[in-house]
């Protein structure tokens, strides 16, 4: 399971509330105008979602304030100081803004956010990501894929129901691939990685900006519950065959002749009909 994510920054589409911000309050793209570097660190923060026992400290880079300086987040000081979990104080935001502007960064006083406030505006991309790798090493190792399946499958024993169940089984599998190789190849920009795109524009800045609103946990948290889902379905396929081994339709020879002389019998009737 793939879970490395990385992002790059590009144009996103607004939401009405930055769309109805005055072009002094917002950028389409946080400029550097320093000597500063993307990749340069910025900043350490303490994790939020660790014990006490075990805090770990993550680099925040230039790169990565630029982006929360950016659409679609645009921050203002205020939760920006928060993110980086700076100390509040009578002058806090101005010596944020000091600092930024030593690195080129410019972030106007009164500015107003652009997008809602969530839990996963105060992670930061690294704790972001080590959320979605931990919540993916539970999806692949804890998930009650075969039980689930069982369970399920047996509320669907009838012969004549199996083979229709297969089908659908198997026509899950497949869009859910799909959609699970489409998000493994999504290139957005994160930390101070700048990887080649795969995906066409098109589809790629629709990712970029879910990957923008969730630092980086959205994509491959979507992967792991779709890997969860994969697990289910094969689990499903495998109970279902060893319940109605043989024919793979779970349906006998006689059954299945009976099947095949109704239909044949229906679609006489509906020809009769049309006539």
């Amino acid at each position: 399971m793939n879970l490395s994510f990385v992002l790059i920054i590009m144009p996103v589409e607004l939401p009405d509330r930055l769309a109805n911000m005055k072009p002094s309050e917002r950028s389409e793209k946080a400029m550097l105008t320093g000597n500063a570097q993307p990749s340069d660190v910025f900043c350490s923060v303490p994790g939020r979602l660790s014990l006490l026992s075990s805090t770990s400290k993550y680099k925040v880079t230039v790169a990565e304030v630029q982006r929360r300086l950016s659409p679609p987040e645009c921050l203002n000081a205020s939760l920006l100081g928060g993110v980086l979990r700076r100390a509040k104080s009578k002058n806090g935001g101005r010596l944020l803004r000091e600092k930024l502007e030593k690195i080129g960064l410019n972030l106007p006083a009164g500015r107003r956010k652009a997008a809602n406030v969530t839990l996963l505006t105060s992670l930061v991309e690294g704790e972001a990501i080590h959320l979605a790798r931990d919540f993916g090493y539970v999806c692949e190792t804890e998930f009650p894929a075969k039980q689930v399946a069982e369970y399920l499958s047996r509320q669907h024993c009838e012969p004549q129901d199996s083979y229709r169940r297969k089908e659908l089984l198997h026509a899950t599998k497949q869009i859910t691939k799909e959609l699970m190789d489409l998000l493994n190849q999504d290139r957005s920009p994160l930390c101070n990685t700048r990887p080649q795109h795969i995906l066409d524009p098109s589809i790629q800045r629709h990712l970029t900006h879910f990957s923008l609103i969730s630092h980086g946990f959205g994509s491959p948290a979507i992967v792991a519950a779709l890997t969860a889902i994969q697990k289910f379905l094969s689990e499903s396929l495998n109970h279902l065959e060893k319940m109605y081994p043989g024919n793979g339709s779970g349906v006998t020879s006689s059954q299945q002749s009976n099947l095949d002389t109704n239909k044949s019998k229906d679609s006489s009737l509906m020809n009769d009909m049309k006539k």
